[in-house]
């Protein structure tokens, strides 16, 4: 028989809205027709796809409606009568955290609210007196309570005061196939009043805290073990009914936990983890079962315990329990494949315990001493006899006795006719006081002390005799350790090793890994085309490396690609100045839209937002003064013809020849990547080129790595050059 799993659905919180309900209740298919039917479906959308819902099939299903009694009633008091035939039950909640496992198990103080387990104890007393009326008085029924608490995987007994507890908890054991507590207190409970008192002043014990998501959250799993013991006559049948409320699995990011709270979630999600490890190691038929890896499921057992198992599975019905809820779904859906072997303990008879005689060992029953005839030891008369001295005989510190028996002088010898009768040693005559032969009892010295006259020793001596002691133990100590070797000297250069690693090893000799270091700066600064930063870092790390030939290689490069920069930007500083003075061109079919100026007639302008750009490459000019502006559109088709470049152009170029990373990133459509191939075409992808490439026109940028007619146009087109015209 398979675990038996129903789910419970609570209801709404204050806080919580109804159009945030997302899972429901159905019946199957073949209960549809019956409204009484009870609904064995529970419902759940997807949380990928809205329009796709998920179905599960339990056993049975509640929702927010269903009271304490109605699950109690259908559920739980089914397994009483099983509990008296000898059968173990075990009930536990499952569920995450705020969904209301300890309310359906512990429940309220009102009669209504009261939870499984205190209708569970009063449905087993009502039983018991059932049974002893009608039974007559022969039928005696005992229960016995255990109550612990699983907190941070270690074991504590909640009967027990929490400064009586030791740190390191109970310990487990494995008894028979079943796993027990050791030292658990087990208290007999007669009523349901006096179960009430205990289990009421046992949950003061338990470990709570409130967290965001519940007010008073459980941080342990609580274990009630309730042990029924009835006797008729000699025959006595023993059943254990455990109710477990286990802790909710939480997610620290929504209930917002601190550090102690945190450690104790660890606990919890690690219990309920490996819990859901045994359950899909059992579904899958594997070999071995991490029970042991927990301390939570090594008491559960599921699949190993041969009773009844009755899983309560907690829901909440809204969307922000989507993920949590979804989750114990798949579980609870595992869990009810798992098959249970019901197995009736087996009663126990009491029976009067029988004596076991035994001829040897310690176990011998000695009779009584009594006095002896004079004809075996004649001892009674010389102890009586006064005129014997004391002083006479020396004193005995013990007493010796012998095994065999004396013969007295009365007893005669057996003639040679007469054969001689030999008995067994292991033999032993029914009564040993009619033989005279028979072993004699032992005898007690008479009471005296031994007193020897002990030598008077003073304490000179006895510091002479500790002081001889300490000076043989330590010679004989020296002789025992090998002879030191005189070590060798220790030649020049072998020293001059030794303080080269010593200073290495003290960090004095860091020169070479500075010079290291600024090699690497100095690369990194030529990757981005940050000429001037890496000559300077190259310099800083020749005086580290002096007799370098590839470092000088380098710094000479980079010294006379500076100076190529340096000349290329004054000779295009020159001609910007001569344009600068010169009038403009007439550049045939090119417009230009002027509106008159109240103001003098020099002006300067800036480039717009880009509405005034056009495909062809021309560019438009806007005035800082929008009511006195003039607007110059220049093609640049016709700059080809004469010769010249626009200025968005050389801006567009000046950029990519400075090879800053940094600079061409900002370009429109260039990304790191596309950047990084625009730097590794220009600089031809490796040092020891003789010059690099200039790229003089747009037609040569389209050419390089990466780098399309598209991408020069988006380039081009994002740019804003700010310059000055003289009409």
């Amino acid at each position: 028989m398979g675990i038996r799993v129903v789910a419970r659905i609570r209801p709404r919180q204050q806080n919580e809205l109804g159009k945030d309900v997302i899972v429901s209740t159905a019946c199957s298919n073949s209960s549809e027709e019956d409204p009484s039917a009870q609904p064995t479906l529970v419902r759940i959308p997807n949380p990928k796809n809205e329009g796709e819902d998920f179905t599960f099939q339990f056993s049975g299903v509640y929702d927010c409606a269903a009271t304490q009694q109605q699950i109690f009633d259908n559920e739980v008091s089914p397994t009483i009568k099983h509990l008296f035939n000898g059968f173990d039950v075990t009930l536990f909640a499952y569920g995450s955290t705020g969904t209301g496992k300890t309310h359906t198990m512990r429940g309220g103080k009102a009669l209504a609210e009261r939870g499984v387990i205190p209708r569970l104890l009063s449905g087993i007393y009502r039983r018991a007196r059932k049974i002893v009326k009608d039974s007559a008085g022969e039928t005696t029924v005992e229960i016995t309570l255990s109550y612990y608490e699983i907190y941070n995987d270690k074991v504590f007994d909640l009967f027990e005061a929490p400064e009586k507890r030791s740190t390191a908890g109970l310990p487990l054991r494995d008894n028979g196939g079943k796993t027990v507590v050791v030292g658990l207190t087990e208290r007999p409970c007669e009523s349901l009043k006096e179960f009430e008192r205990l289990y009421d002043h046992a949950n003061i014990n338990r470990s709570t805290s409130a967290t965001k998501l519940n007010a008073a959250s459980s941080r342990s799993h609580a274990i009630l073990g309730i042990k029924l013991a009835v006797t008729t006559g000699d025959e006595v049948r023993t059943s254990t009914a455990s109710a477990i409320d286990l802790a909710g699995s939480e997610d620290n990011r929504r209930t917002e936990n601190g550090k102690e709270r945190m450690v104790e979630s660890a606990s919890i999600n690690k219990s309920l983890f490996t819990l859901a490890k045994c359950v899909e190691a059992i579904s899958q038929n594997q070999a071995r079962i991490p029970y042991r890896e927990s301390k939570m499921t090594r008491i559960l057992s599921l699949g190993q315990n041969n009773g009844l198992t009755v899983m309560i599975l907690n829901l909440a019905p809204v969307r922000s329990y989507h993920l949590d809820t979804l989750s114990s779904l798949n579980f609870a859906n595992r869990t009810k494949r798992i098959e249970v072997r019901e197995i009736e303990n087996e009663p126990v008879f009491k029976t009067c315990p029988r004596a076991v005689p035994s001829v040897t060992g310690t176990t011998i029953q000695r009779q009584p001493l009594r006095p002896l005839a004079s004809n075996v030891h004649n001892v009674a008369g010389h102890a009586s006899d006064p005129s014997l001295k004391q002083a006479d005989k020396q004193a005995k510190a013990f007493s010796v006795y012998s095994d065999r028996a004396r013969l007295s002088n009365s007893t005669a010898r057996p003639s040679r006719g007469e054969p001689v009768r030999r008995s067994s040693p292991l033999k032993r005559p029914s009564d040993p006081f009619t033989s005279s032969a028979s072993r004699p009892p032992k005898r007690r010295s008479p009471n005296r002390v031994l007193v020897k006259a002990q030598p008077a020793i003073s304490k000179e001596a006895i510091e002479n005799i500790i002081e001889r002691k300490v000076t043989d133990i330590l010679a004989a100590r020296a002789l025992d350790q090998p002879s030191i070797a005189p070590q060798p000297e220790i030649s020049e250069e072998v020293q001059r090793r030794l303080e080269t690693l010593e200073q290495k090893i003290e960090g004095k000799d860091d020169g070479r890994e500075q010079g290291l270091t600024f090699l690497l700066m100095a690369k990194q600064h030529a990757v981005r085309g940050e000429d001037s930063s890496a000559l300077k870092m190259y310099t800083l790390a020749k005086d580290y490396f002096p007799e370098n030939k590839k470092l000088d290689m380098k710094i000479a490069k980079l010294q006379e690609r500076l100076q190529q920069k340096k000349q290329e930007e004054g000779r295009r500083k020159e001609t910007v100045s001569a344009k600068a003075v010169s009038k403009p061109l007439g550049l045939g079919p090119s417009t230009a839209k002027v509106r008159d100026k109240q103001d003098d007639g020099d002006y300067q302008t800036k480039a717009g937002d880009g509405d005034g750009y056009e495909s062809d490459g021309g560019f438009h000019y806007k005035s800082r003064k929008p009511t006195k502006t003039r607007t110059v559109r220049v093609t640049s088709a016709e700059l080809d013809i004469v010769g010249e470049q626009t200025p968005r152009t050389r801006q567009l170029l000046d950029i990519v020849n400075t090879r800053d990373i940094s600079q061409i990133r900002l370009l429109k459509g260039v990304g790191a990547k596309k950047a990084e191939a625009i730097l590794e075409a220009l600089c031809g992808g490796e040092e020891d080129e003789s010059e690099e490439r200039m790229v003089q026109s747009l037609g040569q940028l389209g050419q390089l790595k990466g780098v399309g007619a598209k991408t020069v146009e988006n380039m081009r087109i994002g740019l804003q050059p700010t310059f000055t015209t003289i009409e």
